[in-house]
């Protein structure tokens, strides 16, 4: 029963801790006794998991105690420091920060992309009680993985590229910070803050960052590759990605083009696209944004084609933290289902 859990988070007053505070309080998992965890500049601060307001409190391994699953949304240095205390008191970790995917034995995973790949594994193995965390796919690679596991369904995909426009949020609340108060001062004539970039992004696209930049471009294009590469499991067709830095606060927008080996037709595209986790813009209603995919839980997507029946572009949207968030939550109740069949702590 869900009200015996209980749930730790582990970075809850950050931007992902919090969308992730409320896709847990609307599952399976709301009942649960929740713990909110982060460092001294969020102590005291009272947020909401479902019904219940919770305080959040200081992170130390006594945190962990009886905790069933453990969640790491703030960053990177805090996942580190406090990993294996939550994996010595038993728990199910679940990584948003991606600071333990180069661990041993750590998979990554989407449940999503695996259930409609019949089932089959969509990485090196499938978790069990003693897989040490699990990272949840990027939500870039993600959308890309359902996208083109539905074009296959209508044809052999012969080639495929993306472009994908990263917002400010997907590097937390300092990355945004910096993009705001950026815009202020070119506003104002003012010189640009550029402690977390290192370069102009308010009103700028740019594939490369500036050598002291705290945030990893090329880090974060090499994770979508990867982790598509995982979820793909050779089963999927190969994608080229390159990542692009929008000057925008929240919300992904994808360009992804496809060229089939035979012709289809638009509809037929149309139709394998639209189902569960994507929803599909037609050609009379408003392309899909980055702000009409706000507080949205599907990606939503826009096809055309050329006279060759062969290539299509598919414009694709969505909110980064929004699927991140929930894209976690399943792969919480995919360990769910195994604590009971196993030694629960």
């Amino acid at each position: 029963m869900t009200e015996n859990y209980r749930v730790a988070i582990v970075g809850a007053g950050s931007l992902r801790g919090k969308e992730l505070n409320e896709a847990l309080g609307e599952s399976a998992f709301a009942a649960a006794d929740f713990v909110l965890l982060d460092d001294a500049s969020s102590l005291g601060k009272i947020e909401a998991v479902g019904d219940e307001v919770t305080v959040v409190q200081m992170v130390d391994p006594r945190s962990f105690d009886r905790a069933d699953f453990v969640f790491f949304a703030g960053d990177q240095a805090s996942t580190l420091k406090h990993w294996r205390s939550a994996a010595r008191a038993g728990a199910s970790i679940l990584d948003l920060t991606y600071a333990l995917e180069a661990e041993p034995d750590v998979l990554v995973r989407s449940p999503w992309v695996r259930e409609e790949l019949n089932g089959h594994s969509s990485g090196k193995a499938n978790p069990d009680l003693k897989t040490p965390a699990i990272v949840p796919a990027h939500p870039a690679a993600v959308a890309l993985a359902l996208l083109l596991l539905r074009v296959k369904k209508v044809g052999a995909v012969s080639s495929a590229w993306a472009t994908v426009l990263e917002p400010a949020t997907e590097h937390g609340r300092a990355a945004m910070d910096e993009l705001h108060q950026q815009t202020i001062s070119l506003l104002s004539f003012q010189s640009l803050p550029k402690e977390t970039y290192d370069a102009q992004v308010a009103f700028n696209l740019v594939p490369v960052l500036g050598e002291e930049a705290k945030v990893d471009l090329p880090g974060t294009e090499a994770r979508i590759r990867r982790h598509y590469a995982l979820l793909s499991g050779g089963k999927l067709p190969e994608v080229n990605v390159q990542l692009i830095h929008a000057p925008v606060f929240h919300g992904y927008g994808i360009s992804l083009g496809v060229e089939l080996e035979q012709p289809v037709s638009l509809e037929e595209i149309e139709a394998a696209l639209t189902g569960e986790h994507v929803d599909v813009v037609l050609g009379d209603d408003d392309a899909p944004s980055n702000l009409s995919t706000a507080g949205e839980e599907d990606i939503m997507v826009r096809v055309r084609g050329d006279e060759s029946g062969q290539r299509f572009w598919l414009w694709a949207a969505a909110d980064n933290l929004k699927l991140s968030a929930l894209n976690a939550v399943a792969c919480a109740l995919e360990l769910r289902r195994l604590r009971p069949q196993g030694q629960v702590q």
